[in-house]
């Protein structure tokens, strides 16, 4: 067996073992900007949903106006022509303000982007649900016979409460 000989009594094909001060070289990390990060992801979001379709959905009420924007949606926008989801007899009126929501939609766009409109009835999915109107709690009632603590205070509010005539259940802020 020769100095180079790897073969030794450690086995076949092993090699001599050498000194364990290897050292990694050092990662080298930067800063990395939102211009190079922002294509990987925001291209899983615009295959469902091109952006010119998201501002068209944020932008709805305002272009149809809220009764009609609560029974149609925009589905989609491409190569100009604008499809919206309607249920049951709003197609007629979406039909019959056509050219009005298209001149709304390409203010919102930019001119030429909204050229046919598409109507489609397929059901909408139910409206979600407003937060109720949070009302300021009445003035507390005062209660000067009972000593100062927790009881005390709950019992004023829940007076003030009964003067009022207020629910409260209602969510208070």
């Amino acid at each position: 067996m020769g100095e180079g000989d790897t073969t030794g009594k450690q086995g076949r094909g092993t090699r001599p073992v050498e000194a364990a001060t290897e050292v990694e070289a050092p990662r080298l990390f930067r800063a990395a900007s939102v211009r190079e990060l922002l294509p990987a992801i925001t291209r899983p979001a615009y295959r469902r949903r091109s952006p010119a379709t998201a501002g068209l959905v944020e932008a709805w009420p305002r272009i149809a106006g809220t009764e009609l924007a609560a029974v149609s949606a925009p589905r989609r926008c491409a190569g100009g022509t604008l499809s919206v989801a309607c249920a049951g007899p709003a197609a007629m009126e979406l039909q019959h303000r056509g050219e009005q929501l298209i001149e709304r939609a390409n203010r919102i766009l930019g001119p030429g982007a909204v050229q046919r409109l598409r109507i489609v009835q397929e059901p909408l999915p139910p409206a979600t649900p407003q937060a109720p109107k949070v009302r300021p709690a009445p003035a507390p009632i005062s209660l000067p016979d009972l000593p100062e603590g927790p009881l005390r205070a709950a019992l004023e509010r829940l007076g003030g409460h009964l003067v009022a005539g207020t629910d409260r259940s209602e969510p208070r802020r």
